[in-house]
């Protein structure tokens, strides 16, 4: 644990969707995205089996509550050096509108035949299921400048935030609510260095971590009868989730920091060696983007029917599935296969820039 969270060379790159693997890469970050994706993918799996299980469903509900928040926390941190260069300005279009275009329209056809519902439209304005994470982070870094040069940008982002749970009108368009609601972490992810991840790194913090998840378990069993866990989607006001509006400006700044010290103990344990899934935190867009056909067919094909699925050894079966598939496709060979939808180059589509002297020459886009 005694390794530097990132090197100069790391630590001054925008981070891509999924960057080649080199020796500058700190494993710690690969790691934590890694163990962050395969618990967004246990969570989309264990959603069936919440009916009629209490504990699932507290488990489910801790989950929500950090899992997200330190995906997007990683990612704001790795935006830090983002200033609209135009190769970055590319790197959104291929790495982000791209993928989106692709996986939106593929989910809605799949979905067609997964829900029966053969006449859902396709719409670029209304992300389907997971997508709206492509167009959250798209808005998020082309305001990244704006947010490096205001003061108080937290606060402000939770302001931002806490307005948004007043308003039911903003509506379903590029699920812009939910992309306004988790924008603080997006925000603190753009102000933190790495010498605050060495801060929760420390072995205090480590068996700190222990009876805080313990806690938060008890906390999140006894609130699932008593509590949606809608406020952990972020993507509804108050109003729609059945409360004065007054209370999403309390839950906001509570949930924020609530969220905040279980990303703190989830990362606390985060292995900061190169392991064998080190590399698979570099295809981590891949799992987000792909394991979410299996999850959507797995309801479909009857894998849920079974009784013993809904017992404590179906859970854990689920679990281990869930987490293997997510790994699988952040491969290496998956992800060179699907290179081309995921993360295409395009450079048809993009003029070279001129240097000063009026000449023409090739971009360099830097990983």
């Amino acid at each position: 644990m005694s390794q530097p969270v990132a090197t100069a060379t790391a630590r001054d790159r925008p981070a891509g969707p999924s960057p080649a693997p080199s020796k500058h890469r700190d494993a710690f970050f690969d790691n934590a995205k890694y163990a962050a994706i395969v618990l967004v993918a246990v969570g989309h799996a264990w959603e069936p089996l919440r009916d009629g299980s209490r504990t699932v469903s507290a488990v489910y509900m801790l989950v929500y509550a950090f899992h997200m928040p330190a995906f997007i926390i990683i990612s704001g941190y790795f935006s830090r050096s983002f200033d609209g260069r135009p190769e970055q300005l590319k790197r959104l279009v291929t790495g982000l509108i791209v993928p989106y275009v692709v996986f939106e329209t593929a989910y809605t056809l799949y979905t067609r035949w997964t829900d029966q519902v053969p006449d859902r439209p396709i719409s670029l304005l209304d992300p389907l299921y997971l997508t709206w994470f492509l167009v959250a982070l798209f808005v998020w870094r082309l305001t990244t400048p704006l947010w490096k040069r205001v003061r108080l940008p937290l606060p402000l982002a939770l302001a931002v935030a806490m307005l948004a749970t007043l308003s039911p009108s903003i509506g379903n368009d590029l699920d812009l609510q939910r992309a306004l609601q988790f924008l603080p972490y997006f925000v603190l992810g753009l102000s933190l260095r790495p010498e605050h991840f060495r801060l929760v790194r420390r072995r205090a913090v480590r068996i700190a971590a222990v009876p805080v998840f313990a806690c938060a378990f008890a906390v999140a069993y006894w609130a699932v009868p008593r509590m949606t866990g809608g406020w952990f989607y972020h993507r509804d006001s108050a109003e729609e989730l059945g409360a004065p509006q007054w209370y999403g400006v309390v839950m906001t700044p509570v949930l924020f920091v609530c969220s905040l010290v279980l990303v703190a103990c989830f990362l606390s344990w985060v292995p900061g060696r190169r392991m064998w899934c080190t590399v698979l935190g570099t295809g981590t867009l891949y799992g987000y983007l792909l394991h979410g056909f299996v999850a959507q067919g797995s309801k479909y094909w009857g894998w849920y029917d079974p009784a013993w699925i809904h017992r404590p050894l179906g859970a854990v079966a689920v679990t281990l599935v869930a987490a293997a598939v997510v790994t699988v496709l952040c491969t290496p060979p998956v992800r060179r296969v699907l290179r081309g939808v995921v993360e295409p180059e395009m450079r048809w589509l993009f003029r070279n820039n001129p240097d000063k002297s009026g000449k023409e020459r090739v971009p360099v886009v830097r990983a």
